[in-house]
């Protein structure tokens, strides 16, 4: 995929529904009683393989253009799969649907992509075993493939390590299949929509601080799910808009959860200009946005903001490349366990298109301003990484490639056609 630079970026667009949103209403519509209905779902890769998972113990589940239909069968209505549970790429599918498998009545499987098979699933396997799951390690390296069997489990008050809204989640669900309340403690709060959607779903859910806890064996019921824009996939829209000269560009129905939406404060203390218009709340809160070229300058990202926009850091770093001054990224360590090792491969990139980037063990150090020139992009099948720096393409003189550009499919196939409708030049 080669990205040429652009004059102006300018329009109005509709990103892809909410991945984290589009996964957990497909989940607990399977264990809900009746249909659910999803409007705006995510038809990425990754949240393809939750629907396969699902189907694959015995759930209907019908995805048209408009809408998905999930036919529920009930907390305990699942079937045992025929086969492995193949996650794809998808590290909030495995991890979740570990926790509703560990108190199911069968044994399953659980296998995905060469990348998911080094990202680290002991984080959720403590938590099931201390639960009396039996889960294991295939090849013994506390990664997937994974087996599951699944037994009665008990509640527990589980202290999570890492502010990760997957721990959090897979114990919850868990938790729905023990004999009385589980909680879960993070160190600080990570995204919170799967404690919004169960309640949503009927399920008791409790918050306070930093803690979230479940009620056992809710009843849950069908519902209307509408997915918000994705802020995520916003996200590369937002930078390019900022950094591409005389860009103006509408965001329609964007997420702007609380929890979530770091980028948008790290973008204001950068000095970005961003409207929010028509906000408005239905469970999710959502907004449109409306960014236009601004000067940015350099800023550290630290501390209690970073579980709300870590998928975004990549996006952040090119970003700084652009900015006046220095940006420091630290507490970031999670970024060394996601598709890539986003610190390697971000420090790495953008060296060979001529930043001053030093990495860090939980970040990197950006000196902003130097002139960016096109080179070859190696993405590492990372779709974040793919993305960040086709918006890097844009802005940067001469032409840019990225080598397996395709991977952007995992979480927004439209990805370069919509980027391609806001150019004023030929963008490829």
């Amino acid at each position: 995929m080669e990205i040429k630079k652009q004059s102006s970026l300018c329009g109005e667009l509709a990103v892809p529904g909410d991945k984290s949103i589009s996964h957990r209403a497909v989940m607990f519509g399977s264990l809900a009683k009746g249909t659910t209905r999803i409007s705006h779902f995510l038809t990425g890769a990754d949240c393809l393989s939750t629907i396969s998972c699902f189907r694959k113990m015995g759930i209907d589940i019908q995805n048209s253009q408009d809408e998905v239909l999930v036919h529920g069968k009930g907390l305990h209505g699942l079937t045992v799969p025929s086969e492995v549970l193949d996650v794809g790429n998808s590290g909030t599918t495995t991890r979740l649907i570990s926790g509703i498998l560990a108190g199911q009545d069968f044994v399953s499987e659980l296998n995905g992509d060469a990348s998911i098979q080094k990202r680290p699933m002991k984080r959720i396997m403590t938590p099931l075993t201390a639960m009396g799951a039996e889960i294991e390690s295939i090849k013994g390296n506390g990664c997937a493939p994974l087996r599951i069997t699944g037994k009665k489990l008990h509640a527990i008050r589980y202290a999570s390590p890492v502010a990760s809204a997957q721990v959090k989640s897979c114990v919850l669900l868990a938790g729905m299949y023990s004999d009385g309340v589980t909680s879960v403690t993070e160190p600080v709060l990570s995204r919170n929509h799967t404690e919004l959607m169960l309640n949503f779903f009927g399920a008791h859910v409790k918050t306070s601080g930093t803690t979230a806890s479940i009620q056992p064996e809710p009843i849950l019921e069908c519902r209307d799910v509408t997915v918000p824009g994705d802020i995520s996939s916003a996200a590369y829209f937002i930078a390019a808009g900022l950094l591409t000269p005389g860009s103006e560009i509408l965001l329609k129905n964007v997420g702007i959860n609380p929890t979530r939406d770091g980028m948008l404060r790290v973008c204001q203390a950068m000095g970005a200009d961003i409207t929010l218009l028509n906000v408005r709340s239905q469970g999710e809160p959502t907004a449109d946005l409306l960014v236009r070229t601004s000067t940015l300058r350099g800023t550290t990202i630290e501390g209690e903001i970073i579980p709300t926009l870590i998928d975004e850091l990549p996006m952040l770093a090119v970003m700084a490349a652009f900015a006046d001054g220095q940006t420091v990224i630290r507490d970031a360590q999670e970024l060394k366990v996601k598709e890539s090792d986003r610190i390697a491969v971000m420090t790495e990139n953008l060296a060979r298109m001529g930043a001053d980037i030093t990495p860090a063990e939980d970040g990197m150090i950006i000196n902003g301003g130097r002139p960016l020139h096109g080179a070859e992009i190696d993405s590492h099948s990372d779709h974040r990484i793919a993305m960040s720096f086709a918006v890097a393409g844009t802005i940067c003189d001469g032409t840019l490639t990225i080598k397996n550009g395709d991977c952007v499919n995992i979480s927004y196939p439209e990805f370069y056609k919509d980027l391609y409708s806001l150019g004023g030049n030929s963008l490829f």
